[in-house]
């Protein structure tokens, strides 16, 4: 099976880890999850994050032929219309990203978008294929985390989004509009059923209690023998009933009510207003 070449960079602010993924037969590759820099506190935002991905592109000689969302993300904002406008290469995202604009489309009152995923240059169904270069990559819709998450399946490598974080972290909450805890574990059995030496990256990392570093690679057999919360021998009722008792102990997500305004508009902003001056809103008393 053929390796993909995978960079990481990871972004600390959102423990966020956006990946370069490459043929090195062909210099053809992916961004996958790019994410933008944002201060809440001034209302800020801006690319050096998404620029230090397009260096690497440069100094390797690399074309990025596809800019990859694994879904509308509630903890950062995408940078995939600073990339998408650097390189011209086309936003994708799962088919079932209508159903989150749907979902939230009333709450911020959004007049400017209409649901239907045309705001992506390509909406990916499940099991469909595309190519990075000569790696053929297999689309997985691996919902419960959010209605719209997908996984790719990229030669020997899986990015799982939010589906699943390192062994000793355990797993995503399910509890977001949309959410499912059920599907959630169906869709982390169906991740761990991949060959045992498949790679599996994440999309995050908190730092598990007890180790000091950022960590985001592992392999189908080590989630299977060791993963905190879904690891072989856990069934879904048990996955389901810890699932819902820690999310309902977690706190909102700091970057939650902006992220999602700019990420299920593909990473677009909002239109300005009419003083020319874009605005990201927060409904009071409603989530």
């Amino acid at each position: 099976m053929t390796a993909p070449a995978v960079t990481a960079f990871f972004h600390e602010p959102t423990f966020t880890v956006t990946y370069l993924v490459a043929d090195p037969a062909t210099g053809r590759c992916a961004v996958i999850d790019p994410a933008l820099d944002y201060d809440a506190k001034s209302g800020h935002s801006d690319t050096r994050t998404a620029a230090r991905v397009l260096d690497h592109v440069r100094r390797h000689g690399l074309v990025v032929d596809w800019i990859l969302e694994t879904h509308c993300h509630a903890d950062h904002l995408s940078a995939a219309q600073f990339l998408r406008n650097a390189t011209g290469a086309p936003v994708c995202i799962g088919a079932d990203i209508v159903k989150v604009q749907a979902l939230f489309k009333d709450l911020f009152n959004a007049k400017d978008l209409t649901p239907d995923g045309s705001q992506f240059d390509r909406l990916f169904a499940d099991d469909e294929t595309f190519a990075i270069g000569g790696i053929a990559v297999r689309v997985l819709h691996t919902p419960g985390h959010t209605p719209a998450c997908i996984s790719y399946l990229a030669g020997d490598a899986v990015f799982v989004g939010d589906t699943l974080f390192m062994p000793d972290y355990g797993t995503a909450r399910a509890d977001f509009p949309g959410g499912d805890a059920a599907q959630l574990y169906r869709s982390i059995r169906r991740i761990l059923a991949l060959p045992p030496d498949t790679r599996v990256f994440t999309c995050h990392d908190y730092k598990a209690p007890g180790r000091p570093w950022f960590a985001w690679e592992s392999t189908v057999a080590e989630q299977r023998a060791g993963n905190l919360h879904a690891r072989d021998g856990v069934d879904e009722q048990a996955f389901v009933a810890m699932r819902r008792a820690r999310d309902a102990k977690l706190d909102t997500p700091a970057l939650m009510l902006p992220s999602v305004q700019v990420n299920m508009r593909a990473g677009h902003f909002p239109p300005p207003e009419d003083n020319g001056i874009v605005y990201l809103k927060l409904p009071l008393d409603r989530l």
